[in-house]
């Protein structure tokens, strides 16, 4: 296809830059182009969890369910994320899809934001790290991954018009560097704008940010695109550095006929968008030819979703060696999530596989003993509420699962389960989706009555006679534990974790694999320990209901920044996960080498199993110039599998211009002279090893 800009007409330049509205070649596709001169359409599809399309007469059920973005996060696993991203990026191409929308790179300012679980982290080098590795995977695969939603998206209440005022520092440290971090590592072929307002103007109309920041600062050369319907003004988009506006139709591509005509469309900037769109359309269609596969191995991908799902479950809690439990174990299950099983959100992050396998069958299968009894009350409670015919789609297809009673056995059974088995599993399930954000109420970010009353109950009944309770959290983000988890003597955090669900949380249980994830973001004790409860206008919809603007209060002082600056006591820290073995850290040695800083040290497995450990390096500045966190992340490392006595010598390198702030007066990043401290540790709070360093002068980067 050798078509340019100049031999297009205007109508033909603008229909190139408008999607189709609702796209028509691909069932439950998020988008499409229009085809023009010759110039084919490509199909665009959501996917962060896996391909979203719809199941057709060719299609049945074609892709798989993978973690969630935020349980990908958790493994600290660069390369089994990469190769989540790779599978996606096959399943997508062998269904006719060109452009993924994902992954989302929204930082987890918010406990309760409806989308975390399809972001990674709140932390924007993690963020940054986890959404490359994905990147690369997918484009590995001939398909264009589009990191989102840039930038300041971090709620779901009003945000297509919200207005989010936070200041240039924050902005540049934490909102805008998982973007930076991902498009000079993985060179993402497009980026999606959000939704919001950003400090007064739409981020899609936001020439400052898509032109000076984006494209001169950063390098960016793919393609800008809207979010579907953002905005309100295409000729502003258009003229603002925004390359296609979707999902697109006839109403925008009239009002920007109408704005060429009346010379309020910059049309040397079309030309530039649609030379654009071309090279891109050019690139996709030698892809096709040489790269589109005619077969997928779902089978192989399966493994890879449970593969990355054991990798990013987290113990929280593990009290007496509680766990691992042993084969032949007698269980009782409490709890419709044994049956209701969450594989993933609702929204844009959902997707259609072929089955997820419930904690139910899972546990099921897994040669422990499942006390049927018990279990068979709550399938019966399930489908007399909801029917054979609910549960029969909710492994497959987007159901919401509207909360039900868990305190539905009555407790002189719970006493006899208590007499019969050797273990009380209790399973809580919360979900989430595009378009609502998380409540504070009971069944959400708090305990239920029923649920409390469970948990109460099973704990009573068990631990009189000297026996074990376990939670299950099945869970979107992050709920309240602190004034519960007494009750409790092991917690088992499995997030959103695709479609091998019951699979994973048997060979967890049971000690097949050793938990190695670790947390992506803050638990904390209470709703009002976090640095977003502190004014009314930093809260997204808790109070005022119907907020026009959102005003980021705690500036830099995100997540465990906040946390650990001004004391505040988590319940469970950024970085926090328990395993079944121990891990010493040891013979720290830190250099600066030229324009780097080169850390090692070594771990050593000291416990009864074998397991993997990820490795955070922290750094505390001097915040001499400007005031800074009391630390933060700058690099990490997973080791390999290390069984009993084994080691693992790690390396990591830093750049000094990693240690930069950015000086909101100057206009610039600087890495202030000074004292800095190296902290290697298990968490953020869990520091094994120290040593400081001096950087003897001031350096700057623009």
């Amino acid at each position: 296809m050798k078509v340019s800009a100049s031999e297009l007409s205007l109508e033909e330049k603008i229909a190139l830059v408008v999607g189709v509205g609702m796209p028509k070649n691909i069932p439950g596709a998020a988008g499409e182009t229009r085809s023009i001169r010759g110039i084919p359409s490509i199909e665009l599809s959501d996917g962060p969890s896996g391909l979203r399309v719809e199941p057709d007469g060719l299609r049945i059920y074609p892709s798989t369910a993978f973690p969630a973005p935020i349980m990908l996060a958790s493994t600290w696993d660069p390369e089994i994320v990469e190769e989540v991203g790779r599978a996606i990026g096959i399943e997508a191409s062998y269904n006719g899809i060109d452009i993924l929308l994902a992954p989302g790179l929204n930082i987890h300012r918010h406990p309760l934001c409806g989308r975390n679980f399809e972001y990674f982290s709140e932390d924007p080098l993690l963020n940054g790290s986890m959404a490359s590795s994905y990147v690369m995977g997918v484009q590995s695969a001939g398909i264009i991954a589009t990191p989102k939603h840039l930038v300041a998206n971090d709620q779901e209440v009003n945000r297509y018009i919200i207005d989010t005022v936070v200041s240039e520092r924050a902005l540049r440290e934490i909102y805008l560097k998982p973007f930076e971090i991902v498009i000079k590592k993985a060179s993402p072929g497009a980026i999606m704008t959000s939704y919001n307002k950003l400090n007064g103007k739409y981020t899609s109309q936001n020439p400052w940010l898509l032109e000076k920041i984006l494209r001169e600062e950063w390098g960016f050369r793919g393609i800008i695109m809207t979010d579907w319907g953002a905005g309100d003004n295409p000729v502003e988009q258009i003229n603002s550095g925004v390359d296609l506006i979707m999902p697109g139709g006839d109403t925008y591509y009239n009002k920007l006929l109408e704005g060429a005509r009346k010379g309020e469309l910059d049309l040397r900037a079309l030309d530039q968008r649609v030379e654009r769109i071309i090279e891109l359309i050019n690139k996709i269609i030698k892809i096709r030819a040489e790269r589109r596969p005619t077969s997928i191995d779902l089978n192989k991908h399966a493994e890879i979703a449970y593969k990355a799902a054991l990798e990013g479950a987290i113990l929280l809690k593990n009290d007496l060696e509680t766990l691992p439990l042993k084969e032949g174990m007698k269980i009782a299950i409490f709890g419709t999530g044994q049956f209701e099983t969450l594989k993933s959100g609702m929204g844009s992050g959902h997707n259609h596989s072929r089955y997820t396998i419930s904690i139910y069958e899972g546990l099921k299968r897994s040669g422990l003993i499942v006390d049927e009894e018990i279990s068979n009350i709550y399938e019966k409670y399930v489908l007399e509420k909801k029917g054979k015919e609910y549960l029969e789609k909710l492994y497959k297809d987007e159901v919401y699962p509207e909360r039900l009673s868990q305190n539905v056995v009555p407790e002189e059974l719970i006493s006899k389960s208590a007499d019969r088995n050797d273990v009380g599993i209790i399973v809580i399930t919360r979900i989430s989706g595009e378009d609502w954000d998380r409540k504070l109420a009971g069944g959400d970010y708090y305990l239920a009555h029923d649920e409390r009353i469970l948990i109460e109950k099973v704990s009573r009944e068990f631990r009189r006679r000297g026996k074990r309770v376990v939670a299950i959290l099945n869970i979107a983000g992050p709920i309240e534990i602190y004034s519960w988890r007494d009750l409790i003597d092991a917690i088992l955090l499995i997030w959103l974790p695709g479609q091998e669900a019951g699979r994973v949380v048997a060979d967890l249980l049971l000690g097949r694999v050793t938990p190695s994830g670790k947390l992506p973001i803050t638990f904390p004790r209470d709703w009002s320990t976090t640095p977003v409860a502190r004014a009314p206008e930093c809260y997204p919809g808790i109070p005022p209901e119907n907020p026009s603007r959102v005003v980021y209060c705690e500036d830099i002082y995100v997540g465990y920044r906040y946390y650990d600056t001004f004391g505040v006591e988590p319940a469970y820290e950024f970085g926090y996960g328990l395993s079944y073995t121990k891990f010493r850290y040891r013979d720290l040695d830190v250099r600066i080498m030229g324009d780097r800083i080169e850390i090692g040290f070594t771990i050593e497995n000291v416990g009864k199993y074998s397991g993997r450990e990820v490795a955070q390096i922290y750094i505390k500045g001097p915040g001499i110039l400007l005031p800074r966190p009391e630390q933060e992340l700058k690099g990490f490392k997973k080791t390999k599998l290390l069984k009993p006595g084994e080691s693992e010598e790690i390396y990591v390198t830093i750049d000094l211009k990693d240690l930069a702030i950015y000086h909101p007066d100057k206009k610039v990043w600087i890495v202030e002279k000074g004292w800095y401290e190296v902290r290697v540790g298990a968490s953020s709070r869990d520091i094994r090893l120290r040593e400081k360093i001096y950087v003897d002068r001031e350096l700057y980067y623009i």
